[in-house]
Parts: structure tokens; sequence; C-alpha cells
């Protein structure tokens, strides 16, 4: 495929995290260890909304969208990971490339979209609970997910366009473990300005709305929760909101330090590190997060153990 009047890139080398062999092995096998429990995490979070009649509320409904997404996230990256791991060759070709961009970028905007959703599910639900079941009915919280799904879908053609703006004639070589917009543009030789500016500008808007839409609902959350009088109860609603918040302070904070800020040539180790966390690590924990805190998942876990068991087998 020709990109500008330079060269014609097939493909590119993915350094991955270090060229270390030793480091490669253990590397390996926590990134192993990482994929297998969110897929065992978010599975059985899955399965287990499933199986239980009560979870089966709007809620747990965007929850297990939440799953499902994780689940895609992380495959999108772990099995290409493992791979440069384990073998000699390191090469993505360049049609993968950016196919893997395409769905990296659609997985992270949807979630960015669904914690949104989530949060103004949380609004309804506290601050206007005798409303909740008729503002937050199955259909409406399927037009939601859809809708997340669409609204990514749009910001990842955009974002994934600009990759056609690029032109490499010195290197292929791409210091990440995965192909994403910062490692192409600092290897491509044509001007990235304009590049920059529209991923930029569509990763603003994409996480700007969404963080407003949530800041929005918890302030109003916070204003209920504060007129409750009874400390139970307001110990009760702030527990339905803590993990939401957890992973929302989890995810927008990486994604803030990993692409609203200025490109720079220093920075390869530490955007690996944060791209391992983001693309990785939260999909994992966030069964446990939403698990961990939650009453209704621990006691619906071990009510249904042998069903989601069954359900596995």
């Amino acid at each position: 495929m020709a990109l500008g009047n330079y060269t014609i890139v097939t493909g590119f080398i993915l350094q991955g995290i270090t060229e270390n062999p030793k480091l490669q092995i253990i590397l390996f096998m926590a990134f192993s260890i990482i994929y297998f429990c969110t897929l065992v995490g978010n599975l059985g979070m899955i399965v287990l909304i499933r199986v239980d009649p009560r979870l089966h509320t709007s809620m747990y409904f965007f929850l297990s969208s939440l799953s499902f997404l994780d689940i895609g996230y992380s495959s999108v990256i772990a099995p290409k990971t493992l791979v440069i791991f384990s073998a000699e060759t390191k090469d993505i070709s360049y049609a993968g490339c950016v196919v893997q961009f395409f769905f990296l970028s659609l997985c992270a905007n949807t979630e960015l979209c669904l914690l949104a959703v989530m949060a103004y599910d949380r609004f309804v639900a506290i601050c206007n609970p005798l409303l909740y079941h008729v503002v937050m009915s199955r259909r409406v919280c399927i037009q939601l997910v859809l809708g997340s799904y669409l609204c990514a879908f749009a910001s990842a053609i955009a974002h994934t366009s600009s990759l056609f703006c690029l032109s490499f004639c010195h290197s292929h070589v791409l210091d990440h473990f995965f192909c994403d917009i910062p490692p192409l543009q600092k290897i491509s030789c044509s001007n990235t300005r304009v590049d920059e500016l529209v991923h930029f500008t569509f990763a603003a808007i994409a996480t700007i709305v969404t963080i407003v839409i949530i800041l929005v609902s918890y302030t109003h959350i916070i204003f209920a929760i504060l007129r409750i009088r009874s400390a139970e109860g307001r110990h009760k609603a702030f527990n339905t909101c803590a993990s939401h918040l957890t992973v929302v302070a989890m995810l927008y904070g990486t994604l803030f330090f990993m692409y609203l800020r200025p490109i720079s040539s220093d920075s390869a180790d530490q955007d690996k590190v944060v791209a391992v966390f983001y693309t990785l690590v939260i999909p994992m924990l966030n069964p446990l997060i939403y698990s961990l805190r939650n009453k209704e998942v621990r006691n619906g876990y071990k009510k249904n153990k042998d069903k989601m068991l069954h359900k596995h087998n």
C-alpha cells in the first residue's frame, strides 16, 4: 500500500517491551496469567449476571456489557503480544496494524461511553428511584449500549483514517508492543501536525464529553446522598457508586496521561508501562473491583457457583 510519495510499507516490526530474553520469558508468563484472569473474571461476571435473576437489572446489564468489552479489549492486544515474547518474528502486516488499531480505538471509545452511561444509570437510581425501572427500561438500556458502540465506531473510523496520512521512509520498526498512533507518528517522515491534531481533537472530544456526563451525574448523586438522613442509607447509596468511580479514576487517569499530552521522543518506556495498564491490567481488575465491593455480586456468586461451573462445562 502506497503511503504518500516516499515508499511502500507492507508491514512493521514490533519491538515489544524489552529485548532482554530472560525478561521476555517473565513477561510472557505474567501476560499469560493476566490474560487468563481477564477471560475467566469477565466471563464469570457475564455468566453470573445471566444465571442470577436478581441481577437482571439495568446496572448489571451495563456491567455485563462492560465485561464483554473488556474481553475484546484485552484480546486485541494480548495474543499478538504473547507471540512477540515467544517468537523470533515480531512483524505485523500493515493491514494487521490498521485492523489492530481500529479495534483498539473502538474498544477504548466504547468503554468511555459505557462508563458515562453507567454514571447516568446510577444518577437515575439514586436521584429518581421511583421512576428508575420506567426510565431505564430494557429497551432504553439496549439503545444506550448500541449508541455507545455507534459513537465509538465513528470515532474509531476517524482515528484509523488518520493512519493513511502517514508516510514512512526511514524505519518500519515500532518501539511498542502494539500498533498505536504515538509510535507510528514517531517513525513517520511526513508532517504529522494535521494527524496529531485530528487524533488529539477526537480523543479530547470523547474524553471530555464522557467525563462531563460522569461529573454532572455524580454532582447530582452527591447532593442526593447528602439529603439521605440515615447513615446506613448514605453508606448503601455510596457503595453502589464506589466500584464505578474506582474504574473511572483508573481508566481516565491513564488515558489522560497517554494521549492528551504532546508526543515526546523520550516517553516510549513510560508509554509502554501505561499501555500495559489500560489495555491489560484494567480489564483484569474490573470484575474484581465490582465483585469485591458489591454485596449482591458476592452473594450471587456464592449461591450460583454450581450453576456457573455447569454452564462453563
